[in-house]
């Protein structure tokens, strides 16, 4: 009994190790799988909103997300922040130019020995 599940386990590994190997019907090896890609991107031509971030969504791979969406994905998102910063430093630089008024004008009657 011992002997035939040697040789029923030899069997079975010699013939998956030809079907991976290239030894089947297929005449070659498995064919590569095609990586899974982001299906939805961040969208090139318009600033990113919320609805984006929240459907986005990183297709797996066989160590957790792809680094190269994810790379993508945070840095489009860092660019789009730093525009923000900047647009908003520049609007707030402009309303404190606006708030300060631009030179004191005094409404007084200037002194009779300032008109000599």
């Amino acid at each position: 009994m011992f002997l035939f599940l040697v040789v029923a386990l030899a069997v079975v590994v010699a013939a998956v190790t030809l079907a991976v190997v290239g030894g089947g019907e297929g005449g070659g090896p498995l064919p590569e799988a095609a990586p899974e890609r982001l299906q939805d991107p961040l969208p090139p031509d318009r600033p990113i909103s919320r609805a984006d971030i929240d459907s986005l969504r990183f297709p797996l791979s066989a160590r957790g997300y792809r680094m190269a969406d994810v790379d993508d994905a945070l840095s489009r998102l860092g660019a789009e922040l730093a525009e923000r910063d900047a647009r908003i430093a520049d609007l707030e630089s402009a309303l404190a130019g606006a708030r300060t008024p631009p030179g004191h004008v005094s409404m007084d009657k200037p002194a009779p020995e300032d008109q000599q």
